[in-house]
């Protein structure tokens, strides 16, 4: 088994696995700040490449229902342009493409819409992770960085087959990267299921979770506020998605509980830096690999990958 010290030498790229608001994008912020770690996010690719035209386009739609002919003629003119200002700390663009299915008259996408829309960022979402090999080269290649981390959506368990073991996403990432499921515990469960109620914002469901809540709703989405249809949904989603983390986990990974990734240090900071983090994760793949063959076969592929790319 490897030890620690030799672990924390390794040319590291971990693949950050869970539901949104687990915490996967402070701890990529946090590697990257404290330990110089590439931080590849999803969303950022997929709002700045995969996505692009179509969130400039939807925003060109909406300022044309302005019905302003000042900006209308200089639009139509090519005389501005419309730019996004995507940022990984920053990408309301893409939930404002995304859109939540209700009454286009409160703020809601038609079914159809908002099926297509769902469809674009599945497709997105796939391309963007089939990148992340090629961005582990990148990071080092380009910015001299030793370290990767894959900021992964919340929805990567619904855009795999579990039971395809050709699947090229789980493929690409599972050669590649290790996969580390960040487990909630029941009391974080709440907190993050309290802010969806609060807080909704548009996601990406698998279409066979969301089309029995479609189903029987008016195509055009008349009479349906979008904000009510979404807030009962996150409590079964979370519950639709544990078990495909954990699927993947199982098989192709390896899973910490969020109370003991993010647990105080000693100055009560419970957001681990980069050499924490990378004790704790030591900590969790080596004790799982001692008690799983499945896991101690992940551990050995990684540390081959790991070893590759030193040399």
């Amino acid at each position: 088994m490897i030890g620690l010290e030799e672990f924390k030498g390794l040319h590291h790229a971990v693949t950050l696995l869970g539901m949104s608001g687990a915490g996967k994008t402070v701890l990529s912020t946090s590697l990257r700040r404290t330990g110089g770690w590439y931080h590849f996010s999803a969303d950022y690719r997929i709002g700045t490449r995969y996505l692009v035209e179509h969130l400039l386009d939807n925003i060109k739609f909406k300022i044309m229902q302005m019905e302003d002919p000042f900006v209308a003629n200089l639009l139509r003119s090519d005389s501005i342009y419309i730019s996004h200002n995507i940022t990984v700390d920053n990408l309301d663009t893409v939930s404002t493409y995304l859109g939540m299915y209700g009454d286009p008259k409160l703020g809601g996408l038609d079914k159809q819409t908002f099926l297509e829309r769902q469809d674009d960022y599945r497709r997105a979402e796939v391309r963007s992770m089939l990148d992340a090999p090629r961005f582990i080269d990148k990071a080092w290649q380009i910015y001299g960085c030793k370290d990767y981390v894959n900021d992964a959506s919340g929805s990567l368990c619904e855009i795999v087959e579990l039971d395809d073991a050709t699947d090229p996403v789980i493929g690409a990432l599972s050669a590649n990267t290790l996969i580390l499921y960040i487990e909630a515990d029941p009391d974080y469960e709440e907190k993050l299921k309290e802010r969806a109620r609060t807080h909704p914002k548009p996601l990406f469901y698998n279409p066979r979770f969301i089309a029995p809540h479609l189903d029987g709703k008016p195509d055009d989405g008349a009479g349906v506020d979008p904000l009510e249809f979404a807030r009962p949904l996150f409590p079964d989603l979370l519950e639709f998605r544990k078990p495909r983390y954990a699927r993947i986990a199982e098989r192709h990974g390896f899973t910490v509980h969020s109370r003991d990734l993010f647990r105080p240090d000693a100055d009560g900071n419970t957001i681990p830096d980069a050499d924490a983090f990378v004790t704790r994760l030591h900590a969790a793949v080596t004790q799982q690999a001692e008690t799983s063959a499945v896991a101690a076969t992940n551990l050995e592929t990684y540390l081959y990958a790991c070893r590759a790319r030193a040399s």
